[in-house]
């Protein structure tokens, strides 16, 4: 019976930073914006639950529940993406490894690259999506939560963004050998979208902060 890779969500974080620093090309890069995107979710979740049943802030109990929920479930999700990624990464490097003697050779290896590329621009992709989802929970937690623990969205905001620019890093390395314009086209324009709203979301989440005042409840 062939023996199941061990969940990087599973590891001690000591033992996954000496994985990381490992000669090994797995887990790279990806699944280190992975397990920094599990951390902004953490502190999402953790600033919601440290504001929630608190007099102060009971006009904002619909979106402090609702981040709380959101950051649980995000950051359950980032560590599954961090092994989807070392995943993607393996196929695309057995496509590498495939023969490249004949024409028929290289057609069969151009075609499996493409294939392999696709699902590992597809993973991080999907994680600069979620990072967005957390970035705007994390701005409109900025505000309307317990004012002790603010600092820890800027920090939060900061680790998704680098997350997402990690993550954006990633797909942009695998689309030329997609080698389908219109999918890199659609893919790159997606991305960029992203990473822009992070970026503004981020700004938002460290004036709002900044300015040390509580806000209006959201709409309901």
């Amino acid at each position: 019976m062939t023996e199941q890779p061990e969940s990087f969500g599973a590891l001690p974080l000591g033992r996954f930073a000496e994985r990381l620093a490992s000669a090994e090309p797995v887990p790279g890069g990806g699944s280190a914006s992975a397990v920094a995107a599990s951390l902004a979710a953490a502190l999402l979740e953790m600033v919601a639950r440290l504001s929630q049943d608190r007099p102060k802030y009971a006009l904002y109990a619909a979106s402090i529940a609702r981040a709380a929920a959101a950051g649980a479930s995000a950051r359950t999700r980032f560590l599954a993406l961090a092994d989807e990624d070392a995943a993607a990464y393996a196929g695309f490097a057995a496509a590498l490894k495939l023969p490249r003697d004949g024409e028929a050779a290289q057609a069969q290896r151009r075609r499996a690259l493409s294939t392999a590329a696709r699902e590992a621009s597809r993973v991080p992709l999907e994680m600069v999506r979620l990072c967005r989802s957390v970035a705007e929970e994390i701005e409109a937690l900025a505000g309307r939560s317990n004012q002790n623990a603010s600092s820890d969205l800027v920090v939060a905001a900061l680790l998704a963004e680098a997350a997402a620019r990690g993550a954006g890093a990633n797909v942009m390395v695998n689309l030329p050998s997609v080698e389908d314009p219109e999918f890199v086209g659609a893919m790159t324009s997606e991305l960029d979208s992203h990473l822009d709203a992070i970026r503004h979301l981020a700004r938002q989440t460290r004036e709002r902060v900044g300015d040390g005042e509580l806000r209006e409840p959201e709409d309901a």
